[in-house]
């Protein structure tokens, strides 16, 4: 909002500079147009100047009411001494009119919209008005004209700067509404993301332990099902005292892992799913310089399509196959098991669709599969490198 009242501010001073400085120039035209060098033209002409320098002033970010009072001031002393001259020649008058309608009046451009600015502004209009009734009726020149223009310039800039400030102040208005719809659905969507994230990683570890449990842990050791379940207990625990289950702790490894090698590497995988009784054949990288969460995101991934293996295609053995290219990082793991038709698979499954598919996508990454019943199955996991 600040920085709407500043562009403001900034676009009603340069409008302002805009239309004083024609009217200065105008005016200072007219004086010297007869050229005839009389002392009264070099006064109009001075005063002019003055006038013109004072708008230079005002219309900057600490002008204010005294420069103002400046501008109005010389342009009456001009309308006063063109206005007490023996002659008031055409020319003369219209220097007068452009004075009173156009210069003076630029300066409600900027101090109407301020605090105090309408009584401020109708104050320095009165002051030109009643020069023009003291000095034109002393003076006994035609003053109509010249007195409705004054009238007219004024109204036309304090309303010109009022329509603008209205129009302003609406467009900012808008656009904090769209502001804070932005920020709800932002919150929304980040809200959302989190839901999932704890989703996927919840049915990668305690899903899957209780699936080994109800199975009575058939392939599995004493020991690494009593470590996966400490994990989980771990791991529920967090989610009790409403700790996030962000991607940096991993929970499909070991909620504890941060920063430490079995956390962050593909040996993390293997060791795992070996301690499970899935063998895991390592093929090309171990260790990819990849940013974390794209890092965490195939590991989890690669991780649920290891569980998959070990879980439904009926072998216990499996073969990873790291590869990649200045563009993009692939993970393909295979199987000789009992395949299936990727067609018949609901695409409503938490597994594939979010710990996977899901995991990847918010990273730009993607996933495919190809299997076939009793031809095993082969699933290229690919993420993008920074």
């Amino acid at each position: 909002m600040k920085r709407i009242q500043k562009e403001r501010d900034r676009l009603l001073r340069r409008l302002a500079r805009i239309c004083g400085m024609t009217g200065a120039v105008g005016g200072l035209l007219c004086v010297l147009v007869p050229g005839t060098a009389t002392g009264i033209q070099f006064a109009a002409a001075a005063l002019l100047c003055v006038a013109a320098g004072a708008l230079v002033f005002l219309h900057t970010e600490h002008g204010g009411a005294p420069t103002a009072l400046g501008v109005v001031g010389a342009s009456a002393a001009l309308i006063a001494v063109l206005a007490t001259s023996p002659v008031l020649d055409p020319v003369a008058l219209t220097a007068v009119s452009v004075t009173a309608s156009v210069t003076a009046p630029s300066v409600a451009i900027t101090l109407v919209v301020r605090r105090r600015g309408p009584s401020l502004v109708f104050a320095l209009a009165a002051v030109i008005v009643a020069t023009l009734l003291v000095f034109f009726g002393v003076g006994g020149h035609p003053i109509p004209v010249v007195l409705i223009s004054t009238i007219a310039g004024w109204a036309a800039a304090a309303s010109l700067a009022l329509a603008l400030n209205a129009a302003i102040s609406r467009a900012a208005a808008r656009i904090e509404e769209v502001g804070r719809a932005h920020q709800a659905e932002r919150l929304a969507s980040e809200l959302e993301a989190r839901q999932r994230q704890d989703a996927r990683v919840l049915h990668d570890t305690v899903l899957a332990t209780l699936s080994l449990l109800a199975h009575s842990g058939v392939g599995v050791g004493v020991g690494a099902l009593r470590q996966q379940a400490g994990d989980d207990a771990r791991l529920l625990k967090q989610l009790r005292l409403g700790a996030s289950l962000d991607t940096a702790s991993d929970a499909i490894f070991s909620p504890d892992s941060d920063e430490d090698i079995l956390g962050t590497t593909f040996e993390s995988v293997r060791q795992r799913f070996a301690r499970m009784g899935l063998d895991v054949n390592w093929h090309g990288a171990g260790q990819l310089a990849l940013p974390r969460e794209t890092l965490d995101a195939l590991l989890g991934a690669l991780g649920e399509c290891l569980e998959n293996v070990r879980r439904h295609s009926g072998v216990n053995e499996a073969d990873v196959t790291v590869t990649d290219d200045e563009r993009t990082v692939r993970a393909m793991v295979t199987d000789a098991g009992n395949g299936f038709e990727p067609e018949t698979v609901s695409s409503g499954r938490l597994g594939y669709a979010e710990s996977v598919v899901g995991r990847l996508s918010t990273v730009g990454g993607r996933a495919r599969v190809f299997s076939s019943p009793g031809s095993g199955t082969t699933v290229m996991l690919e993420v993008p490198k920074p």
